[in-house]
C-alpha cells in the first residue's frame, strides 16, 4: 500500500515538478512539490538499496543505503553552495546528523521495540563507531571553532581544509578495516539464530537502474528546490539554521528513515543500526568533507566551523547514542528517548 503511495506520488510530483518550474509556480507550492517529490523518489532508492542488501549483507547493504540516501543531501547542498547558502548547508549536515541519531534511530529503535521486547545489534561495531562518532564530532568538529577564534579567513579555510583531508582519508580507512582487514572478525551471529532467507524484491540491475534514475531526477528537482528557500523562510519566518536543520535534513534523508525503520520493524538490527550510525558518519567524515573541497572551486568557500548551538547539539547526540547503544541492545523506550531529545532540539532552533 505504501509503496502504491510513494508510486503515485512520484509519477503525479515529477512532471508537476517540471511543469511548476516552467511555468514560474508560487515558490511555496513549488517548495511542497519539490519536497513531496524527493520523498517519494528516496522511496525507490530505499527499495533499491534494501535489495541489494539482501544480496550483499548487513554491512554493505546499510553502506549502500546511506550513501545513496546521503546522495540527495550531498546534491541539495552542492547546488547551496553554489547559490552561496552556506549556512543552509552547514545547517542541513548538521540536522543531518541529528535526525540519523536521533530521530532515525529513535524511530527504528522506537517500532521495532514495539514488536519485540528487545532486540540485539553488533555490539563490536558499536563500539568502533562510538569511537569513530566521538572523533569526528568532538575532535573534528569542536577543534576548528576553538582553534580559529583568533584566526583570519585565510588561516580559517586552510585549517578546514587540512582537516577535511584528514577526515576522508580516515573514513576510507574505517571501511577499508570494517570490510577488508577485519571482515567477519567481529559476527555477532549466536548459535540459536535462525538464517532467513530473503528474495530481493528487485534484481541487481534493476535496482541499480533505479538508483541512478532516482538520484538524476532528485538532482534536477533538487536545483530548484534550493531556489525556494529564501522565500520560504521569508513567508514562514523560518531562519535559514531551521530550514537546514529540520526541513532540508529530513528531506535529503528520506530514503533512511524509511530503509532504516522498516528493516528494525523486521528485527534486522544491523542494518537499521548501521543505517542510522554509518550515514551520520558518512555525513560528518565524508560528506562535509568533500563539500567543504567542492567549496573551493565557487565564489565563497565553506569553512568547517559551525555555530555553538550546532556543536553542542551533534556532541550531546553523540554522547546520547553512545550511552544508549553501546550494550549492543535496544527497546522502545530508549527510541523514544531519542525521539525526545530531538523534538527538544527541534523546539530549541525553531525559537533561536
Amino acid at each position: 500500500m505504501t509503496n502504491k503511495i510513494f508510486m503515485l506520488m512520484t509519477f503525479i510530483g515529477v512532471p508537476l515538478s517540471i511543469i511548476g518550474t516552467l511555468l514560474h509556480w508560487s515558490s511555496i507550492l513549488l517548495f511542497i512539490i519539490y519536497c513531496l517529490t524527493i520523498i517519494a523518489l528516496a522511496s525507490f532508492m530505499g527499495r533499491a538499496t534494501e535489495s541489494l542488501a539482501i544480496v550483499a549483507g548487513p554491512r554493505i547493504g546499510g553502506l549502500l543505503n546511506a550513501t545513496f540516501g546521503n546522495a540527495v543531501e550531498l546534491i541539495i547542498s552542492i547546488f547551496s553552495l553554489k547559490a552561496g547558502l552556506i549556512g543552509i548547508v552547514l545547517a542541513s549536515l548538521t540536522g543531518s546528523v541529528l535526525g540519523n541519531l536521533l530521530l532515525v534511530a529513535g524511530l527504528s529503535f522506537f517500532v521495532g521495540g514495539i514488536k519485540y521486547k528487545r532486540q540485539e545489534f553488533n555490539i563490536y561495531d558499536a563500539r568502533h563507531n562510538s569511537g569513530l562518532l566521538m572523533f569526528a564530532v568532538m575532535i573534528a568538529f569542536v577543534i576548528p571553532e576553538v582553534f580559529s577564534m583568533n584566526m583570519n579567513e585565510s588561516k580559517k579555510l586552510t585549517l578546514s581544509v587540512g582537516i577535511s583531508i584528514i577526515l576522508i582519508i580516515l573514513y576510507l580507512a574505517a571501511l577499508f578495516f570494517k570490510l577488508v582487514t577485519h571482515r567477519g572478525v567481529y559476527n555477532h551471529d549466536k548459535e540459536n539464530t535462525v538464517h532467513v532467507e530473503e528474495t530481493p524484491e528487485w534484481g541487481k540491475g534493476k535496482a541499480i537502474a533505479v538508483l541512478a534514475i532516482a538520484t538524476i531526477v532528485v538532482a534536477y528537482i533538487s536545483e530548484h528546490l534550493v531556489h525556494t528557500f529564501e522565500v520560504v523562510a521569508e513567508s514562514f519566518g523560518w531562519t535559514e539554521m531551521f530550514i537546514g536543520i529540520i526541513i532540508v535534513a529530513i528531506v535529503g534523508n528520506a530514503a533512511e528513515h524509511a530503509s532504516a525503520v522498516l528493516m528494525a520493524f523486521k528485527n534486522k538490527m544491523d542494518i537499521a543500526v548501521e543505517i542510522a550510525i554509518g550515514s551520520t558518519l558518512q555525513v560528518a567524515m565524508f560528506v562535509l568533507p568533500v563539500l567543504v573541497l567542492i567549496s573551493l572551486l565557487f565564489e565563497t568557500s565553506m569553512p568547517l566551523l559551525f555555530s555553538w548551538q550546532e556543536l553542542i547539539a551533534m556532541a550531546s547526540s553523540v554522547l546520547l547514542m553512545v550511552v544508549i547503544s553501546n550494550d549492543g541492545e535496544s527497546n522502545w523506550f530508549e527510541g523514544l528517548t531519542l525521539i525526545a531529545a530531538y523534538v527538544i532540539l527541534g523546539i530549541g532552533f525553531f525559537l533561536l
